[in-house]
């Protein structure tokens, strides 16, 4: 242990915090001592009632003032779902569906903008979400399209329609992958959680490496010590549609980027990072169930899983290149100023336009290029 260990200690933020720092200390304990951050990350996030998606605390909002931690697309513009609604519905068209499944509907905004924007055209739509206070607003929000909008515990053996997914992929859990040593003579840990011994109050959390033979899809340059993620989970999602969807296309749209830059030199640090009230902050096991955990996504992993699962890469490009492609200019000329300066930080560089990528996969669409990608396509970039 020694070096590879570092302690951080869980503030006595909320009781849920408290409560749920105890479970996962005696989920460790029952363990063996350690467990992967990957099962760290996930009972931090969806401990039924506890984890942070789990419980009842606000998430989503364009302020801090109102007690959220971060804000989506769909927060903080309507014209992003009314561009993404051109997509899914040349989706339906090409695809001669009438479905739509939204994975992850967070406060349910995205939803109701694409509802609202595609009308009879969507038959049904169906949400998957862990998250039981947050399928309880999700409600709420979508009562006025009645039994139109459902929710679905377990997903049919065949999917035909379109998928979103919006800010999914990030919070799927990771494992930390940590190279002590550099790239000709270092050795791979997996970077796990342990409790430090204490005096019998709060849990201590602490990180502690651990030899494996995992490792990431490329060998990262360099002499430098190396901390980075790798994603089972994300991989798994894209093999599960692979599996299910019968006919029919996802758009999944998230930060990260392809593997040549996810795993550049200068990465060295990896990406994980912890939003509460707005700021961002690199420790995960303080006030766990009281801030998000995320990491950036390796889309060239996602796209190599949809692949091999069956399913075609339809396009992968850059948040600003889809929206615009997507009829997005279009939309902010009629909004006041103050609105389109706000919808404008989903296409600038600076803000989401860059950062933020679109992966879209399909099954029995052979051909087609979704409007998404008629400019700017990055897919060789994969």
């Amino acid at each position: 242990m020694g070096d590879n260990r570092a302690v951080t200690t869980t503030e006595q933020h909320p009781s849920l915090s408290s409560a749920l720092a105890r479970r996962i200390a005696d989920g460790i304990a029952e363990a063996g001592g350690w467990i992967g951050f990957d099962r760290f990350m996930e009972r931090a996030l969806y401990t039924p009632g506890l984890g942070y998606y789990a419980n009842a605390l606000p998430k989503f909002g364009t302020l801090p003032q109102s007690g959220s931690d971060f804000v989506t697309a769909p927060e903080l513009s309507p014209v992003f779902g009314r561009a993404l609604a051109r997509q899914v519905q040349d989706a339906l068209d090409a695809t001669g569906t009438h479905d739509v499944w939204e994975f992850g509907a967070g406060s349910g905004a995205l939803a109701a903008q694409l509802l609202e924007a595609l009308g009879d055209r969507v038959r049904r739509y169906t949400i998957v979400d862990l998250s039981g206070s947050l399928r309880e607003r999700q409600r709420e929000r979508l009562a006025p399209w009645g039994d139109r909008v459902q929710w679905a515990q377990a997903l049919p053996e065949r999917i035909e329609g379109v998928v979103v997914g919006n800010e999914v992929l990030d919070a799927m859990p990771v494992q930390l992958l940590a190279r002590h040593g550099g790239a000709e003579s270092g050795t791979w840990h997996e970077r796990g959680v342990a409790v430090e011994p204490g005096d019998g109050g709060e849990p201590r959390f602490a990180w502690e490496d651990r030899p494996t033979a995992l490792r990431p899809p490329i060998e990262p340059e360099g002499p430098q010590d190396y901390l980075t993620e790798i994603h089972a989970q994300g991989e798994g999602f894209l093999r599960m549609l692979g599996q299910r969807l019968a006919r029919g296309a996802a758009f999944l749209i998230d930060y990260g980027f392809p593997e040549a830059e996810y795993y550049h030199p200068q990465r060295h640090m990896g990406t994980l990072v912890c939003h509460r009230a707005h700021q961002v902050d690199s420790d995960p096991l303080a006030d766990v169930g009281a801030k998000d955990i995320t990491a950036h996504v390796n889309f060239t992993a996602m796209a190599v899983a949809a692949q091999e699962a069956g399913l075609d890469v339809l396009g992968y490009t850059t948040q600003a290149h889809f929206l615009i492609n997507c009829g997005l200019l279009s939309l902010l000329e009629p909004l006041p100023q103050a609105e389109r300066a706000q919808a404008a930080k989903l296409m600038m560089e600076h803000e989401m336009g860059e950062l933020f990528k679109v992966l879209a996969v399909g099954a029995g669409v052979p051909g087609w290029t979704p409007i998404g990608f008629t400019r700017g396509d990055r897919t060789h970039r994969l």
